[in-house]
């Protein structure tokens, strides 16, 4: 009780000047105006985010010669819609699909992985509709590449493979070089995010990371210790991300019986095709080492605080206790 008293600062009275200055919260002003600019800053990032993802969703379409109209207006749809959901998720005040939503610069990292690889795609599909005959410096380069990784049992070998017969040799030569070109483009991107884990960069020492706005569908509650299941998750993730190239092209060839064959034929379904199936694998590994980090975190903090409670000196004893 004796400490609680001594806390309480003694009351003075309220003058006349001290009336005329609560009057003009001069404080509470720059406060109010700070955190305005702040919500119209969050604002602009939810629009500039959104803009991004239609113009990656366009970027092909708008690309790429001899696009039907019927095409554009569906491509134009599904960009609206992605847009809506990325600014809905982004302005939502409680986590819903996104993950790793305040956990910069993850998600940007991979933004700029996948629009790369989309538009490093496109422009070859772009050069090869326009100059058929031209050897440009690009479009030989891919195609070098693709003959570099088409080896038995490699990935662009797989994919080459899972595409039905009777297809033009000189198609499934653009298949292996765009699937090549994709594939290299993803892991740069998923070594610079290792290299930027392992400098420290992400997460940022200086940003306090929580766990359920970033992960919104792992629940900590649920099942055995959190940084066991957060470690069991990444392993998984890690070993889909490397599975998932060799054995995708196989679950395609077997689809084959049920469904009408993928062929890439078209410009746009070659561009989204291999992006996405040189994406996701790289994407799963990126989430697993995530993962893997944030259970490292986790765990350190458990360990600080047990040593902070380990150095606090226990409560004196009397006879009667």
């Amino acid at each position: 009780m004796g400490n609680i008293v001594s806390r309480i600062r003694p009351s003075r009275p309220i003058r006349r000047r001290d009336t005329k200055n609560a009057s003009a919260p001069t404080g509470d002003v720059k406060a109010y105006k700070r955190g305005s600019r702040v919500s119209m800053s969050h604002v602009a990032q939810y629009i500039l985010r959104g803009l991004c993802i239609a113009l990656l969703v366009l970027c092909p379409a708008l690309l790429l010669p001899e696009i039907s109209q019927d095409v554009a207006q569906g491509i134009t749809l599904l960009a609206m819609l992605a847009a809506v959901v990325v600014m809905t998720e982004y302005s939502a005040a409680y986590p819903g699909l996104i993950e790793f939503r305040d956990a910069k610069p993850y998600n940007r990292l991979r933004f700029c992985m996948l629009a790369v690889v989309v538009l490093a795609i496109t422009l070859l599909q772009r050069d090869l509709l326009l100059t058929p005959g031209a050897d440009t410096f690009f479009v030989s380069g891919a195609i070098g590449l693709g003959n570099i990784l088409d080896f038995p049992f490699s990935p662009v070998r797989l994919l080459v493979l899972s595409l039905p017969q009777g297809l033009a040799p000189e198609h499934m030569a653009i298949v292996a070089a765009a699937a090549a070109l994709a594939y290299i483009m993803s892991l740069i991107g998923l070594a610079v995010f290792l290299v930027a884990m392992f400098f420290g960069y992400w997460p940022r020492s200086d940003i306090a990371f929580n766990v359920w706005v970033n992960l919104p569908n792992f629940d900590p509650t649920k099942g055995v210790d959190v940084v066991q299941r957060l470690e069991r998750d990444a392993q998984v993730n890690v070993l889909l991300g490397i599975i998932l190239p060799f054995s995708l092209p196989v679950l395609l060839h077997i689809s084959t019986f049920l469904v009408q064959p993928m062929t890439l034929e078209t410009p746009l379904a070659l561009v989204w095709g291999v992006s996405l199936w040189a994406f996701i694998p790289v994407n799963l590994i990126m989430r697993g080492v995530a993962m893997y980090r944030i259970a490292q975190l986790v765990r350190a903090q458990r360990r600080r605080i047990a040593e902070a409670e380990d150095a606090l000196p226990l409560p004196a004893r009397s006879a009667y206790s």
